[in-house]
């Protein structure tokens, strides 16, 4: 008997491949075009100022031409050195990772109380208007917020403040004590953000399969426990991404709003990262130093967001 053999089909080469698919699929192609322009032009092209952190740079002679620090007979790791050896370093740190941290906690668990707050309240049309209502403040500005801010703590003539005076006590410096501006930022920061927050956690919700909680409550089982034990284990993977995705910003510490907020009163316990970048690049013209802060900055936050997506893969929740 004779064997029919299996006919061999040639792979065809990528370009052709590339190019028939770009003629078939060209409306989707063409609407990734602005996106990836973007990503090219703010984010891909300003890279090439990267090497201002090996440089002694110049505004004069620009990026080009200033000398390479190894050219200048100063190690590759001079800027980085200068900030960690500053006397600021340590405090401006500390201050970021505290206000970063604190912040982390409240953009994650609060919203999520909130979203199963919402989803399980009786009053629907109620919790309709509540949910609406607490958007509003994502809408608005740092600076919007911090005059609202004003209003309610302000020392002499603020609404809080005012109800302490009437009651006898003494006036609370909210804004401009050390010892208060952290709680400020990261209660305004929840009041802002609390809302937009929950979207996520509730669409979640609505996509739990309702024949859970309908089989759980034959089995007698509470709100509660159908919460423990349905809604929560529902929702650990999307918390998993949400937690990977902000993990990111951790060395943010959220510039606009502490700059805004900061005085010279509250430098000391207020100051982060981005803003000491700020002015001492804007302000005393230290290029590099801050380039390399800032480059720093973006390293340790790459590696912060592969290490917790790293840890997340073993319980299966992974981003990638």
């Amino acid at each position: 008997m004779t064997q029919l053999s299996t006919p061999v089909f040639k792979k065809k080469p990528l370009g052709t491949r590339f190019i028939r698919a770009i003629r078939q699929y060209w409306p989707l192609y063409a609407m990734i075009i602005p996106g990836m322009l973007f990503f090219l032009i703010y984010k891909y092209l300003p890279m090439y100022g990267i090497q201002i952190a090996f440089k002694n740079f110049s505004l004069r002679k620009g990026i080009g031409d200033s000398l390479w620090l190894w050219d200048d007979k100063k190690e590759w790791f001079y800027w980085f050195e200068r900030f960690f050896k500053s006397p600021q370093s340590s405090q401006i740190i500390t201050n970021t990772l505290i206000i970063s941290l604190s912040k982390l906690v409240m953009e994650m668990i609060p919203p999520l109380v909130f979203a199963l707050a919402i989803s399980e309240t009786v009053f629907k049309k109620y919790a309709r208007v509540i949910q609406t209502v607490s958007y509003l403040p994502h809408f608005l500005s740092w600076v919007i917020v911090f005059g609202i801010c004003a209003t309610m703590l302000g020392e002499n003539s603020g609404v809080v403040n005012n109800m302490i005076k009437k009651m006898g006590g003494q006036a609370i410096p909210f804004l401009s004590n050390k010892k208060y501006i952290r709680g400020v930022l990261i209660g305004s920061s929840l009041w802002k953000g609390i809302g937009w927050s929950s979207i996520v956690f509730l669409a979640a919700i609505a996509g739990i399969d309702t024949s859970m909680y309908e089989a759980a409550t034959i089995d007698g089982c509470g709100r509660f426990r159908q919460i423990w034990y349905i809604t929560l284990p529902n929702l650990a993977r999307i918390f998993v991404v949400l937690l990977i995705t902000k993990v990111g910003h951790v060395l943010d510490g959220g510039f606009e709003q502490v700059y805004i907020f900061l005085n010279d009163r509250v430098r000391a316990t207020a100051e982060i990262i981005d803003t000491w970048v700020y002015t001492q690049g804007l302000g005393k013209q230290q290029y590099s130093l801050t380039t390399a802060v800032g480059l720093m900055k973006s390293v340790l936050s790459c590696g912060l967001v592969l290490g917790t997506n790293a840890l997340a893969r073993k319980w299966d929740s992974s981003l990638w």
